[in-house]
Parts: structure tokens; sequence; C-alpha cells
């Protein structure tokens, strides 16, 4: 009896020092997760902030982790309980979705950037127009051919693409002939592939897309103002405000000017 005894207290004394292991390992999780800052954000923005958090990353020893989509999509998963300290949008429309369900920061609300809208093709289309009141823009789609943007039901860019073709005359002659993508990203996808003759996205995105080119940039004065609202998320973590502030430095501001952004006084 006194073999077995020993040998139950030896398991008890393994099984307690699994646990403290457990619970050391789950603090330092912790730890980390909460230096940790999370941004959701609006695809276009992918590249300019990758390389914005790896800057802040090397800076600060604080990992900053990235959710990308549509601002439609990650609007509703921030809504949803997803657990973000960072909002940034690709209109207001969504911010304003947010701040209306009390689930952002409203004081530190800002428009951060702009961009600007262009009709794009494949790199080796032939396809030639420019933008104009009425301009032929059913007919470069060719017979069967779609135009690729956003969903304009919910995706900013799509939203901007019908705000601008409605202001030039040519939106019913196209809008069932939309190839309506979840995000800018993908309607630019379409095009690289070939999938679509034509699309229209944003001029950041085209920088970093070797297999379209643009035709022609549709006038600012032809659609609603482009606007990248950010707001730190409520309940997110304390060390979010630090990297928010970092993204508004001449330093980050040359980035998103390198990738086609227009920075926001």
């Amino acid at each position: 009896m006194s073999f077995i005894y020993v040998n139950r207290r030896g398991a008890l004394a393994s099984l307690a020092a699994v646990a403290l292991a457990m619970a050391t390992l789950l603090q330092g999780a912790a730890a980390k997760a909460e230096q940790q800052v999370t941004v959701f954000a609006a695809a276009s923005l992918t590249n300019a902030m990758q390389d914005l958090g790896k800057a802040y990353t090397e800076k600060t020893g604080v990992k900053v982790v990235f959710s990308f989509a549509s601002s439609a999509a990650v609007a509703r998963q921030i809504e949803a309980g997803a657990p973000a300290d960072l909002f940034i949008s690709a209109d207001a429309e969504w911010m304003d979705y947010l701040q209306q369900r009390g689930l952002v920061d409203v004081p530190s609300r800002k428009d951060i950037l702009s961009n600007r809208l262009v009709l794009i093709a494949p790199a080796d289309s032939t396809v030639q127009l420019k933008i104009a009141p009425g301009f032929a823009l059913a007919a470069a789609l060719g017979k069967d051919g779609r135009l690729s943007t956003g969903d304009p039901d919910f995706v900013p860019v799509g939203r901007y693409a019908r705000s601008a073709l409605s202001s030039l005359g040519v939106w019913n002659d196209v809008a069932d002939r939309l190839l309506r993508a979840e995000n800018v990203r993908s309607a630019m996808a379409f095009v690289a592939r070939g999938e679509a003759p034509l699309g229209i996205v944003y001029l950041s995105d085209v920088g970093v897309e070797k297999k379209v080119r643009i035709i022609d940039t549709f006038p600012a004065s032809s659609h609603l103002p482009i606007v990248y609202p950010a707001a730190l998320v409520k309940g997110g973590k304390p060390g979010a405000a630090a990297f928010y502030a970092f993204i508004l430095t001449p330093e980050s501001r040359a980035v998103f000017e390198k990738y086609g952004f227009i920075n926001r006084k």
C-alpha cells in the first residue's frame, strides 16, 4: 500500500507541475497577445499597411497583425465581436456603420487618406478610351465582356464606380454587365487574369499588379470624394493608439504616397 501511495503522490506532483507549466505558457501567450496590435483594414491598403506594420515592429518590438477584406466585410466582423484594435475603411459609410453602433472611439476618428479611381484593362489589351460624359464604355466591353469592380451594394470601390459612371451618363449602359467582386483586389484580379476586359479600381492597387494597365483616370469631380477614415475600436488594446500615431507620421505618409495614396491633412 505504501508503494502505491508514494507513486500517487508523485503523479499528483507531476500533474501540478504540468498545470503550472501550462499556466505559465498561457500567461506568456496572453502577455504577447496584449502587446500585439490587430488592425482591420480595407483590402486596398494591404501592401502599404504591411510595410508599415513591419517597420513598426522593427522599431518597437510590437507585432502588428492585419485582417484585410472589403470595408463591409471587416466592419461586420468587428460588429460580430472580432478582436480588432484599429479599423481603417475605404469610405465613410462603413465607419459610420460602426460609429452608429457605438463600436469605435469617435474622438479618434480621422480621414487619413484619399485615392484616385481608374479604368484598367489587361496589360496586353489594345483598348483605348478617354473618360468623358457619354464615353463608349459598353462598346469597349465587347459583346459578352463584363466590367469588373466591387459590388456597388456593399464595396466602397463599387460605390465610387457607380457614382462616377452615373455622373458621366453611362451607368445604365453597363449596370447589368458588372462582374461584382467582393473587394477591390478581387476586382483587379479578374482583369489581370483576362476574365474581364475592363475594370474600375483605385490607382493605389494598380502599382502592385503588373498584369493590368491604366486606360484613364476618372475626374475627381465625377464621383463621391474617396476617403479612408481610421478610428480606434472600443475595447481595443491601449497599445493600438501608438501604432495609429505611427501611421500618421511623415515616415508613414511617404509609404502611403509610394503606393499611390493621397495623404489628407
